[in-house]
């Protein structure tokens, strides 16, 4: 497989909260088992224990996932993630002296911003080719490196194009199966 970075997203409500002297953004960022219907006959899901091993990277928070926009990081312990049962829970504790995130920090606030994002690389995943041709991938392991609050996921421009190539080269060798099983068929026939 190969090795490209894929985003997801989801709408799920974040909340907001003072915590000692700073702000807090926290919520998912990714929930186990749920289906993301990507269009084009296309689904993935994100299996429990899909990112525990990449816990440990240093990941960052950022808005929108414009990497000069940096709300917190693991390494810097701004940032804390952690997979529950449930999902992959986040907590960003924001800096009160960034204007650019006491922004984003009000806007959740208010509700006006409310989705987020992951962005990772996928390690393994299972693949389900359905007999009306439709495709299910279920997530087992990812190699995390960002999580985003956004305005606008970028779920169906990034997610689709990716997983489009991959279902292709699944129907393609659905069809040399059948293809080979047929000819051994009318071989055995003759």
């Amino acid at each position: 497989m190969e090795n490209k970075l894929q985003i997801r997203s989801n709408s799920f409500s974040f909340e907001t909260r003072e915590d000692g002297e700073n702000p807090v953004i926290e919520g998912y960022f990714s929930v186990f088992n749920t289906t993301y219907d990507m269009g084009f006959q296309m689904s993935e899901s994100v299996a429990p224990g899909a990112f525990t091993k990449s816990l440990s990277n240093d990941v960052r928070a950022l808005i929108n996932h414009d990497t000069t926009l940096v709300l917190g990081r693991t390494s810097a312990h701004t940032l804390e993630l952690r997979e529950d049962s449930h999902g992959l829970w986040g907590k960003i504790t924001i800096n009160p002296k960034d204007s650019d995130a006491m922004n984003l920090y009000e806007r959740v606030k208010r509700g006006d911003v409310s989705q987020c994002s992951f962005g990772f690389n996928i390690v393994s995943e299972e693949t389900e080719l359905h007999e009306d041709g439709s495709v299910h991938w279920t997530i087992t392991e990812a190699d995390l490196h960002e999580v985003s609050v956004c305005t606008f996921p970028a779920y169906e421009d990034t997610a689709v194009s990716a997983r489009t190539h991959d279902l292709e080269e699944i129907k393609k060798r659905a069809a040399e199966k059948w293809r080979s099983d047929m000819l051994k068929k009318l071989k055995g026939a003759i």
